[in-house]
């Protein structure tokens, strides 16, 4: 059998694609697809939402079918061996006075799921404009069921079938990819607060193939996209994750801070964490107590580790069982922005989660659920909560409601921001201002810019990119 290097060519050829940026700048620019009208988007979502049998109910765990939670951890795991598990995290950071977080030490339930999955996006040319195959995807955690997510959005026991359901549609073009048609394929950490180690195969691969038209997909051009994701809860998480990783052009004079000072401030942030997150049994997991219905923290905070019985009638698999994160309360998820000699620029925060697999990716200015530090001290709060929470409409360039990943998380929702911040902000350490297209670079690679950031900046791309010479 071939390997995948062994099916390219062996010639030399350029080592970028100057012309993605030119035809993805030109897909978000085209704001009339060839499939849909964005005003009806909406619409045939609802449609297909009614089309087809969706429900999800909360039940005690002793109701999980194939689930157990395992005799000397109390691990909550599949019988399979598959899927992912529930067990437990203890963390523990020495980063002197800088430190993320009021706390340096904590326990919690985790998800522990080392398969990779794939979230692909087909791309196709229509009319000279280059569309993306979107799926009316029921997940039984988002808040309304059915969002439009990427093209294939599975994992492997999913797309290997181990649930004992059906193919997954348009798995062939991502496992493996041609090679020669490969947009966007990087791999990318999900939630470090609630995963652990867990990466997925973000990809974009485009067709000339007469790609079958089930009714729960669409064509849709990046500019139509971009004015759904204005929209609450359209958009899924995995979609906005692959979309973020997309190719732009850079046309600002410069920034801040050159590419290789910014390489090296992201380094020496990654070398002065020193974060010791280990794997310990659930039932050692302290502050933390189970009940009949839910594994929660005993104060109320942070999430809840609960069971749901689901129907989907058309999923691979159309009724099934699993447990869920529910978070609790609304997060807040923001950059600042500002114009330095007139170039926008993000304020990041290098973040230590004890998830993470390299320690620190880069996050957004704000990233929290507010009820959680409602009980301490000011100086105990993020940096920058009440400036983001307390701006005027008129410093918001940006807001909608996106919840996270409904596989794994119910009803997880943040109000997304990017909200103007003035010259007197100055960076506390741990914070660097740096302009979106060197955030769009480090997509490139994985484990860089962290999934929430990944949501702002396919957010701030697609509304902002032009095809050169433009205007």
């Amino acid at each position: 059998m071939s390997s995948y290097v062994d099916s390219l060519p062996t010639v030399l050829r350029p080592r970028d694609h100057r012309d993605h940026a030119d035809r993805i700048a030109l897909s978000a620019a085209t704001t009339a697809g060839v499939h849909m009208r964005t005003e009806d988007v909406r619409a045939w979502i609802a449609e297909r939402r009614d089309a087809n049998v969706f429900h999800v109910e909360r039940i005690p765990f002793a109701d999980l079918d194939q689930w157990w939670f395992e005799g000397v951890t109390g691990n909550l795991v599949h019988r399979s061996g598959r899927f992912f598990t529930i067990e437990g995290l203890h963390v523990i950071e020495h980063d002197g006075p800088h430190g993320d977080g009021p706390y340096r030490e904590w326990q919690q339930p985790v998800i522990k799921q080392p398969e990779v999955g794939i979230l692909g996006i087909l791309a196709k040319e229509f009319d000279g404009v280059l569309h993306f195959l979107m799926q009316a995807k029921m997940e039984p955690g988002n808040p309304n069921l059915v969002q439009l997510s990427p093209t294939v959005q599975a994992t492997r026991s999913n797309y290997t079938k181990a649930h004992g359901g059906t193919n997954v549609k348009l798995i062939e073009y991502f496992a493996p990819p041609d090679p020669e048609h490969v947009i966007v394929d990087v791999l990318q950490a999900e939630q470090g607060s609630w995963f652990f180690h867990k990466s997925n195969r973000n990809m974009i691969v485009e067709t000339v193939d007469d790609v079958p038209m089930w009714d729960d997909f669409c064509w849709l051009t990046l500019g139509q996209i971009a004015e759904l994701m204005h929209e609450d809860e359209t958009i899924n998480m995995n979609a906005r994750s692959v979309l973020a990783c997309l190719p732009y052009h850079d046309t600002a004079p410069g920034a801040l801070f050159s590419d290789i000072q910014l390489l090296s401030w992201f380094t020496n942030e990654r070398s002065r964490h020193d974060v010791r997150a280990r794997r310990i049994p659930l039932t050692d997991v302290c502050g933390w107590k189970q009940g009949v219905e839910a594994i929660e923290h005993e104060d109320g905070r942070y999430f809840k580790v609960l069971a749901v019985a689901v129907k989907g009638s058309n999923r691979e698999k159309v009724s099934w069982t699993q447990p869920l994160l529910e978070s609790v309360g609304l997060g807040v998820v923001a950059f600042l922005i500002r114009d330095i000699d007139g170039v926008p620029h993000v304020l990041v925060h290098a973040r230590a989660d004890g998830g993470f697999l390299d320690t620190v990716e880069l996050a957004p200015t704000v990233q929290c659920t507010p009820r959680n530090y409602a009980h301490l001290p000011a100086e105990k709060r993020p940096p920058f909560l009440d400036l983001v929470v307390d701006a005027p409409r008129s410093r918001i360039r940006y807001e909608a409601i996106h919840s996270e990943e409904g596989g794994r998380f119910l009803n997880a929702r943040a109000r997304y921001l990017a909200v103007e911040a003035d010259e007197t902000v100055e960076p506390p350490p741990g914070y660097a201002w740096v302009t979106p297209a060197q955030l769009t670079a480090l997509t490139r690679h994985g484990h860089y810019v962290n999934v929430e950031a990944r949501t702002l900046l396919a957010c701030i791309n697609a509304a902002t990119a032009q095809p050169q010479g433009v205007s």
